[in-house]
């Protein structure tokens, strides 16, 4: 099947590598230096495992230049960018084609398939702590390497989803075809939200929500809130969410912080509003009181953020 990742930042340049080192057919759309990189040296794939650094002969150009029909679109880019890949998945889309959308912004799929009726648009999401370290180069921390995805009802499943399945775990990609997209994204929504908003709020990386105290109950408060969200979404979790997102905190590095907080502290645009500013407004509207989100809220508002 022939792909078309749009974005190729630590998400979908990720995706790209580890697909076209298994021979899959993948073009990844990006821009600027970092396109003019990859297709002068190819991807360079820096890792903090025992896997060794390499060069990755990726296929990559921009939107204008692309003239293929691909049969699945990753979506991988900020949610600030979405509105932009619309025209261009109008264009290239074939009826067959599948969007993928594989953004923090949780319910994004449901908002593409909106602007694109006349296509099948899943949702999902994504494990990998990864990040453009330079034009060209994509460094990935740790081994986790998952991408989680499905149509929202029985009706929209295609057997192309299962061929994608496949072929993402024959790229050494954990590939898990969800029977229950909108709760499967949810739980991820769960950690990289508040672990965005409370890191913004305090200024923190994971090391300070590592330690008993304010700032730790601050993100377990926020999860919380989250839990109580779904249920009103009847949204039912089989576990300890607060406890799963704090163990999955404790086992990352000190030093890391959400692709949002680096956004902010770069001076570029971030993923504020989906990440913060909806979770409000859900709340409003399922009726659920969610007063730590709305003092974070109203806290970064106030700094012009």
């Amino acid at each position: 099947m022939k792909y078309c990742i749009i974005g190729a930042g630590g998400t979908g340049g990720s995706i790209g590598a580890y697909m076209t080192e298994a021979g899959k057919d993948v073009v990844l759309i990006a821009r600027g230096e970092h396109l003019q990189q990859m297709q002068k040296n190819g991807l360079r794939l820096e890792l903090t495992t025992d896997e060794q650094d390499r060069n990755i002969p990726v296929k990559a150009c921009d939107m204008e230049h692309y003239d293929e029909q691909p049969d699945v679109i990753f979506v991988c880019v900020k949610g600030y960018s979405l509105e932009s890949t619309i025209p261009f998945i109008r264009r290239v889309a074939k009826p067959e084609t599948v969007v993928i959308p594989i953004l923090n912004i949780y319910g994004t799929g449901g908002k593409m398939q909106e602007e694109l009726p006349e296509l099948l648009v899943t949702d999902g999401c994504i494990y990998v702590a990864a990040e453009i370290r330079k034009p060209g180069v994509i460094l990935k921390k740790g081994d986790i390497l998952r991408v989680v995805y499905g149509p929202r009802t029985k009706a929209e499943y295609r057997p192309v989803l299962e061929e994608v399945r496949k072929d993402l775990c024959e790229s050494r990609i954990e590939g898990i075809l969800s029977d229950n997209i909108q709760r499967d994204a949810l739980a991820k929504f769960a950690y990289v939200s508040p672990a965005a908003a409370c890191g913004l709020y305090y200024d923190a990386c994971a090391d300070r929500m590592q330690e008993n105290g304010e700032v730790r109950d601050t993100f377990a408060l926020l999860i919380h809130e989250i839990d109580r969200l779904a249920y009103a979404m009847g949204i039912r979790f089989t576990y300890d969410l607060v406890q799963t997102n704090l163990d999955i905190l404790d086992h990352l590095s000190g030093a890391a912080s959400t692709s949002m907080q680096r956004d902010i502290w770069a001076g570029k645009d971030s993923e504020i509003d989906g990440l913060i500013y909806e979770v409000v407004r859900m709340g409003d509207r399922y009726q659920v009181s969610m007063p730590t989100y709305r003092k974070i809220a109203e806290a970064v508002r106030a700094r012009g953020l």
